[in-house]
């Protein structure tokens, strides 16, 4: 954990940090986040990442964040807190206002900005990499989500109950499925490899447009494949040669097998090779 967090302005030990109660992410879910990946010491696509949290905070009527600032911020919290393998994490929040009412408030309150990092063991970044190179197993789940995922909101539940889900069934993803497709999953975005071609459901309101999603689409077709943004109908599950799930910290995860059948012949294909040497690349230089 860091040692060091930015809250509302300052720099303040982690122990210090306090956010008042009727801050409105904690009553209402009513904030924005973000996570950058740190390699090196380096964070890993700052400046797309805070676009979006920008375009997250229009989304919600939010003041827009001053990117140059939390730029600067990002990388004196890793500085201060050492960060060689690990995460940044953001949060706004429309602030604190009572008493607790659901509109906005009458006058505007100054927004809770927090920044803290998250630093990864050895043994973590090795159980992240026997993922990538092994594969993970998945489930599917009904879609019970709002019809804004493009925004990145700190209202996640039912990503928490069926991430819950998966770990029970001794899976490491949840795949949601919407109106017979399968559309994304309870925290990465969901690929699959269909007669040769790469098949992502397309951006839009009902998934977020992953920052590792927009750049594996980049690598992809710059590695020669043919990337097809539409649906990936559940019952073509069972004549996919490959399925990956991509995140900021998963980057490129083949998955194996679905709701106990295999994908493919259950082993890591060579699009996934290829694509994970690609972000690790581009990560790691």
């Amino acid at each position: 954990m860091s040692s060091t967090v930015y809250l509302n302005g300052q720099y303040v030990p982690y122990e210090e940090a306090k956010i008042p109660v009727e801050d409105r992410a904690f009553l209402f879910a009513d904030g924005i986040y973000e996570v950058v990946r740190v390699y090196g010491g380096r964070p890993f696509d700052l400046e797309p990442h805070l676009r979006r949290l920008a375009r997250s905070a229009r989304e919600l009527r939010l003041p827009e964040p001053d990117l140059e600032g939390l730029t600067r911020v990002t990388h004196e919290l890793i500085r201060r807190n050492g960060v060689d393998e690990g995460t940044v994490y953001y949060q706004i929040s429309r602030g604190v206002h009572a008493p607790r009412a659901h509109a906005f408030p009458g006058q505007p309150v100054e927004p809770t900005v927090l920044v803290l990092t998250h630093p990864l063991t050895p043994e973590a970044v090795a159980a992240g990499e026997r993922r990538r190179q092994e594969g993970v197993t998945a489930i599917t789940v009904p879609e019970q989500r709002w019809a804004r995922c493009d925004i990145k909101s700190v209202s996640l539940l039912p990503n928490v109950l069926a991430k819950q889900q998966a770990a029970e069934q001794g899976a490491y993803e949840a795949l949601f499925v919407r109106d017979g497709f399968v559309i994304e999953g309870s925290s990465s975005n969901v690929f699959a490899v269909i007669d040769g071609a790469i098949v992502t459901y397309p951006a839009c309101n009902y998934i977020l447009n992953g920052i590792a999603r927009q750049r594996v689409i980049r690598d992809a077709r710059s590695l020669g494949y043919t990337v097809l943004e539409q649906g990936i109908p559940l019952a073509a599950l069972d004549r996919c040669q490959e399925l990956f799930v991509t995140s900021t910290t998963s980057e490129v995860t083949p998955v194996v097998a679905v709701d106990g059948r295999p994908i493919g012949d259950g082993k890591v294909g060579p699009v996934v090779r290829a694509l994970q040497q690609a972000y690790r690349a581009a990560a790691r230089g």
